[in-house]
């Protein structure tokens, strides 16, 4: 019993700390619960009632944020595809305009696409040129026309240099430089709008020939013209030129002739195809030799006016009475200034 009133009487002084007041200095502080304000803002309830309330407006602006992003979303998801579409539309829309624009430019502006009509030896231009003047008597199937533009280029150009020589030896006087436009405006213009005739006419008597090839056996065909005129107008014979226009111009027209009718089914059809070739082609030396520097003189006569010589400046005769009127008022403008 001792024992334990020992023991009960040691858990009183160690628990006796409640029934004292140890205020004591140093280190500790006491707070009245009982002087706190209700109205500090400080309580646990107030503390719980904000942090309610301001979880509660943190749940509403998530609701209407929610709410507004689904709103935006179904318009942006509407809008968005509407805004796809029309890039792709756009998209689409250029690269086509891009292709047929880059089309266009390769068409008129790279040089593989005329490589294939100038690719041509110097030996196959020259054995042309001498088929030129060899008819051919097989007609029963189409002949072979060469495809190519480097020949009758070369015979063009050749037709003009001859003309360009036949004028100065024939004393025309040109002034400004205009034979030279005028010459190679009459032999293209003879090579491409016959051409694009005979074209036509082909077309309408059913003739199996292309434009390209039409340019080329009209161009070679040019070759008679071209030796006919150079000897011609090296030589000074009209009997001369009858001959060679007969012979040269006529081999020449006869395988153009024998070319179309090759190609021309009817007889008909190739009457008024190769008539006409021939016609235009033979009525064409002729032109060049007899008319074409009359012509051009006529022209020239018209835009320019006729050779009238240069003004010359003469002196003019000054009368004798206006140079004693002269010297009278110096001598007295001398008088006058002595006085003074």
């Amino acid at each position: 019993m001792s024992t334990t009133e020992n023991k009960n009487t040691n858990s009183t002084e160690s628990w006796g700390g409640f029934d004292d007041n140890p205020i004591q200095g140093g280190g500790s502080a006491v707070i009245d619960m009982e002087n706190m304000d209700d109205t500090s803002g400080s309580s646990f309830e107030d503390m719980g009632d904000m942090h309610q309330r301001m979880k509660e407006e943190e749940e509403v602006s998530e609701e209407a944020a929610a709410t507004e992003e689904g709103d935006d979303g179904e318009f942006l998801g509407m809008k968005g595809v509407k805004g796809q579409l029309s890039r792709q539309v756009a998209d689409e829309v250029w690269q086509a305009g891009k292709r047929q624009a880059s089309k266009a430019f390769n068409l008129y502006a790279n040089i593989d696409i005329l490589r294939p009509y100038f690719d041509v030896e110097p030996i196959q231009v020259r054995n042309r040129l001498l088929e030129s003047l060899i008819p051919v008597r097989i007609i029963n199937f189409p002949q072979k026309i060469a495809g190519e533009l480097y020949g009758p280029l070369m015979l063009v150009f050749t037709l003009v240099a001859i003309l360009l020589h036949g004028m100065k030896t024939s004393g025309t006087v040109i002034r400004e430089g205009t034979l030279m436009g005028t010459a190679i405006g009459t032999c293209f213009g003879y090579w491409l709008g016959i051409s694009s005739f005979i074209y036509f006419l082909a077309y309408l008597c059913n003739a199996q020939i292309t434009m390209l090839q039409i340019l080329s056996l009209l161009g070679y065909g040019l070759f008679g013209h071209c030796v006919v005129l150079f000897v011609t107008y090296s030589v000074h014979f009209h009997s001369l030129f009858y001959i060679l226009w007969l012979v040269i111009g006529g081999l020449s027209t006869l395988r153009m002739v024998a070319a179309l009718i090759s190609r021309t089914v009817g007889h008909t059809p190739r009457l008024i195809l190769c008539g006409t070739v021939a016609t235009l082609h033979m009525l064409f030396l002729l032109y060049l030799h007899f008319a074409y520097h009359k012509i051009v003189e006529g022209i020239l006569d018209t835009l320019e006016g006729p050779n009238v010589p240069p003004i010359q400046r003469v002196a003019r005769d000054i009368p004798e009475v206006s140079v004693a009127l002269v010297n009278a008022t110096v001598k007295m403008i001398g008088i006058t200034l002595q006085s003074h």
